[in-house]
């Protein structure tokens, strides 16, 4: 099932990953796709406050894998960026399936990279309809709406209403 949820600004956006860490747990993958600026570290920021994680949610693009303890007794948010990862093998070296099981693991730039690690995963694409990607630093700052993607994978995704995320906002 594919929902798509539209979104006003990047406070709209991190409120939407917000609401989705309640349907996140322990042992999820979820796929960040979308442009430079696009949201995916806005909407990470979201799933974090949601989980109730340690440390400021930023991107990970330097150290490539961050990860951020639950503060609550949830499961931890590992954060990845996989932009400057080009094979399977360095995704591998990051030895993200042992902590998969234990915490949700978000990863930006994963598409074609990280499919492997779970059978299960949510695949989601942040939109940037008007304008499109960023191209400087006044249009990262520029409040912007965007569309987010939402397609479950696998048993997991299933009986998951993604639909409601839509209606929430």
């Amino acid at each position: 099932m594919t929902t798509t949820v539209h979104v006003a600004d990047a406070e709209a956006t991190r409120e939407l990953g917000r609401r989705l860490a309640g349907l996140l747990r322990a042992g999820d993958l979820v796929l960040l796709s979308g442009g430079l600026g696009a949201g995916k570290t806005t909407l990470t920021q979201g799933i974090g406050t949601g989980l109730d994680v340690r440390g400021q949610v930023a991107s990970p693009t330097f150290i490539i894998a961050r990860v951020h303890p639950a503060l609550s007794g949830g499961p931890d948010l590992v954060h990845v960026d996989a932009y400057r990862l080009s094979s399977l093998d360095e995704v591998d070296a990051l030895d993200l399936d042992t902590s998969l099981e234990d915490s949700v693991t978000v990863v930006e730039w994963g598409e074609g990279k990280v499919e492997a690690l779970a059978a299960d995963r949510l695949e989601v694409e942040v939109r940037r309809p008007r304008g499109g990607a960023a191209t400087s630093m006044d249009d990262l700052a520029a409040p912007a709406p965007r569309e987010v993607v939402l397609r479950g994978v696998g048993e997991r995704w299933a009986g998951v209403d993604l639909a409601a995320l839509a209606e929430a906002g």
